[in-house]
């Protein structure tokens, strides 16, 4: 890994310990090796570097690819550990990498909602993550994140924000023989998202409350 992405993670643990009360449950369920697909909801673009930090597993993300067409934020993102992915699809590179990755025994951080949600709750969900999880067979890891839609504005700092990391338990999708369908799809995206939501108080579900 390039050092931006140990620098990155070591820079990001400095600010959460000095300007937010960080704390991270359920570090127990986090699988030591093997392949792993982390799955969380989406509130703020603080998301992804503060999930590198919580799981304590070497980790790429999959990242939209608008965050790829400049140079130097290309250079930064792609070191960090971010791979480039389509919204609401799942291009064949993308595909590709996870199941390289995987091979490898490593751990990969999706947001199924594919972007953020600006009103802090859960919103219907792209079934990238589920493709994934069927195609390589790999255990999901839920992950509820609150807090990080307070981190807004130039003072939010001083308020130092309590920013907590719900880690669930991690659950495997049933298998498909054959071609999976999109109703499939559907459903096994219904079901990581309503294990994510288990693991938020109620405010946050959103579309995914009451399950």
């Amino acid at each position: 890994m390039h050092w931006i992405y140990y620098g990155g993670r070591y820079f990001t643990r400095v600010v959460l310990f000095l300007f937010t009360r960080w704390r991270v449950l359920g570090r127990d369920n986090i699988p030591d090796e093997g392949p792993l697909l982390v799955a969380a909801n989406h509130l703020n673009l603080a998301d992804p570097p503060i999930m590198g930090c919580s799981i304590n597993r070497q980790a790429m993300f999959l990242a939209k690819e608008e965050l790829f067409l400049h140079r130097i934020q290309r250079y930064i993102v792609r070191n960090y550990g971010a791979f480039p992915v389509r919204l609401g699809g799942m291009n064949r590179d993308a595909l590709r990498f996870a199941e390289q990755w995987f091979g490898r025994g490593k751990a990969m951080i999706v947001f199924p909602e594919g972007r953020r949600s600006m009103e802090a709750q859960m919103v219907d969900a792209f079934s990238g993550s589920a493709l994934i999880a069927v195609r390589n067979g790999v255990p999901i890891l839920p992950v509820g994140i609150y807090g990080t839609e307070k981190i807004t504005g130039l003072t939010w700092w001083l308020r130092r924000p309590r920013i907590t990391v719900n880690i669930g338990r991690p659950f495997n999708l049933p298998s498909v023989n054959g071609k999976v369908t999109k109703k499939q799809l559907m459903e096994f995206t219904h079901s990581i998202m309503a294990r994510i939501s288990e693991l938020l108080p109620e405010e946050y579900r959103g579309q995914y409350g009451g399950e």
